[in-house]
């Protein structure tokens, strides 16, 4: 089966998304990239995770076109190969609709800096795109242009996008920005937030630098 490893990581996030109640029912998308070949495996169009195997996971080049799998690709395909064109260090995508972040993108506020875990995003800000319809390539452009230097970015009244150098960063920014995003909401019910300074978010990012053990990515500060 062409690009095993990949499809199969592709399952197990999935299944851990809706554990983890990042999206719920058949919402939210996976992707893991290839760059030697060129390929991209993508979690399959409007299927239960828990049902999905990994022959269901649908293998594109960065066109869309089907290389291998039987099923539909994710309609977010075009928001996954567009992070692959503009972000050279991306080898995985995850699209979520987690209730924090969603909140925030239907308010079309960014995420701010109210904790430093948002440096795992490599910017002190996440930016929220303008609406655009579901499934199209309009979406996928706004969500790039907003995200400039970031590596995740809010879609307004839809939900997340974040990408990382593996699928296991990847998931593990969604899950901190989604961390952050509640800490911004709970706060802001109870005043305004105390946001980190552009100084004290430098810091942040150079201490993250040599966080952890070397190749073990930043997750768990």
């Amino acid at each position: 089966m062409l690009m095993q490893e990949e499809r199969e990581l592709v399952v197990e996030y999935g299944r851990k998304m809706s554990a983890d109640r990042l999206s719920t029912g058949t919402s939210g998308n996976i992707s893991v990239y290839n760059a030697e070949k060129g390929l991209m495996a993508i979690s399959p169009s409007g299927m239960d995770y828990f049902s999905t195997t990994p022959e269901d996971v649908v293998i594109t080049d960065l066109e869309a076109n089907i290389v291998d799998g039987i099923r539909k690709p994710s309609s977010e395909w075009a928001l996954h190969t567009t992070f692959y064109r503009h972000k050279p260090h991306a080898r995985a995508v995850v699209h979520t609709h987690s209730m924090y972040c969603t909140t925030f993108a239907v308010l079309g506020q960014p995420l701010r800096a109210v904790h430093y875990a948002i440096g795992d995003a490599g910017a002190a800000t996440v930016p929220c795109a303008p609406y655009r319809l579901f499934g199209t390539a309009e979406l996928a452009e706004a969500a790039i242009e907003a995200c400039g230097g970031s590596d995740a970015v809010l879609l307004g009244n839809h939900g997340l996008v974040a990408c990382g150098r593996d699928l296991k960063s990847a998931y593990s920014l969604a899950c901190n920005l989604e961390y952050v995003a509640e800490l911004q909401y709970r706060t802001m019910c109870i005043g305004t937030p105390n946001i980190l300074t552009d100084e004290q978010m430098a810091e942040v990012m150079e201490r993250f630098r040599s966080y952890g053990q070397p190749g073990s990515g930043k997750a768990g500060y």
